[in-house]
């Protein structure tokens, strides 16, 4: 089985601010045609930063698809022209005015296989120190400080709704126990 899929015609179906939607027609390996509807995104960033007292920063924000208050890790989408890590960075001081050090990267997610092309990297870094907040014109958020012992929890008993911001966590909360325990396997 080769499990590929080979494009037989796309067809732009709407072409918005963040979003791109096509139309694909493909053909599968047993020769038949199926339709796939794709949403292109630029990808995005998300970065766990944590502070000296073992604090996550988290932004708290509406989220218009949801029509719900979201707390989640500081994210953002890509802008071209920037790598992953440098759109890390700059999401984290826009979101929270906070300088991160020792930035390492946690992999990337792919948040909705089935039907969105967005790749989200995610990072880890410690806070280095704070500076002024810089929020997009249309971006408005509250920060807060949560332990990481408590957030691995709020990840755990389903406080944390948000796919990036579960698996960031965990991820690092895995890292610091591995560092923390010298199992540097």
């Amino acid at each position: 089985m080769r499990l590929f899929e080979k494009t037989i015609e796309t067809k732009d179906i709407f072409e918005g601010k963040v979003i791109h939607v096509t139309h694909d027609t493909v053909e599968l390996e047993n020769g038949e045609k199926a339709m796939r509807e794709v949403v292109g995104h630029p990808g995005g960033v998300c970065v766990a930063a944590l502070t000296e007292n073992n604090e996550l920063l988290f932004v708290r924000q509406f989220r218009y698809p949801y029509k719900e208050v979201v707390l989640e890790l500081p994210a953002g989408k890509l802008e071209k022209g920037q790598t992953p890590l440098e759109n890390g960075k700059r999401e984290l001081l826009e979101e929270t005015g906070a300088i991160g050090r020792e930035y390492i990267p946690l992999g990337k997610l792919y948040p909705s296989p089935g039907y969105c092309g967005e790749i989200i990297h995610l990072y880890f870094c410690k806070i280095d120190r704070y500076e002024q907040q810089h929020l997009d014109e249309d971006e408005f958020v509250t920060v807060e400080h949560i332990p990481i012992n408590r957030a691995v929890e709020m990840v755990l008993n389903n406080e944390l709704p948000d796919a990036k911001t579960q698996v960031a966590i965990l991820k690092t909360a895995f890292l610091l126990n591995k560092t923390k325990t010298g199992d540097e396997k």
